[in-house]
């Protein structure tokens, strides 16, 4: 099993810094790094002191594997991320680039809103729950640290919502995280989802 960082066992009131840019931030028009430049921004991003780099998508293609894999090799301090889908394919090659890591993360993505789940994953909502389910339990006999995302959560129905942060948070993901994916929302109504979400599983360990 791969470790957790020491700052993500700390206090539960501190902020952990979770930076996308070398993996959200190359879905920019016209803008793509390589792995020098990766790494460039790597470096300056712990110098900053992130907690969390997410050095991209390792199954999207054989160049994101290997600029994952130098920086994963190259940077200490910081916990190094990779992106995946609720696919065992997907984890495994985040586990073949974060190799070198001294501390890891898999995070792992999830449409959950209505339209994603009829439109693009053709999935109803047991479905999308088993999903999850079933790939942050396999990402957890290869990591200690797992992410779950549920994309495009903001137009998730609230209860449903819900029921998907319960499932990824006893499935073992450490971190849950509430996507704008399209980017409609509005500071205070993000707060209330979260809030919401945060209420409705007090039972829950935070």
């Amino acid at each position: 099993m791969y470790p957790v960082a020491p700052t993500h066992k700390s206090d539960p009131n501190r902020v952990i810094v979770f930076d996308t840019t070398l993996r959200d931030g190359e879905q920019a028009p016209g803008f793509s790094m390589g792995v020098k430049d990766k790494l460039l921004v790597a470096h300056a991003l712990r110098d900053l002191g992130v907690d969390v780099i997410e050095a991209g998508f390792a199954a999207a293609s054989p160049g994101d594997e290997e600029a994952i894999r130098m920086v994963a090799s190259e940077i200490e301090g910081p916990s190094i991320c990779s992106l995946g889908r609720c696919v065992e394919g997907d984890i495994v090659a985040a586990a073949r680039a974060l190799e070198p890591a001294r501390v890891k993360r898999m995070h792992i993505f999830l449409a959950t809103s209505p339209i994603h789940r009829a439109a693009k994953l053709k999935m109803t909502r047991d479905q999308v729950l088993a999903s999850a389910d079933k790939a942050i339990r396999f990402a957890r006999t290869i990591f200690d640290d797992v992410e779950f995302s549920a994309e495009d959560a903001i137009r998730t129905e609230p209860d449903f919502l819900v029921e998907v942060a319960r499932v990824a948070a006893e499935a073992g993901a450490a971190t849950i995280n509430m996507p704008d994916t399209v980017g409609y929302s509005t500071p205070g109504e993000i707060g209330r989802i979260f809030r919401m979400v945060r209420e409705r599983l007090a039972d829950f360990p935070q």
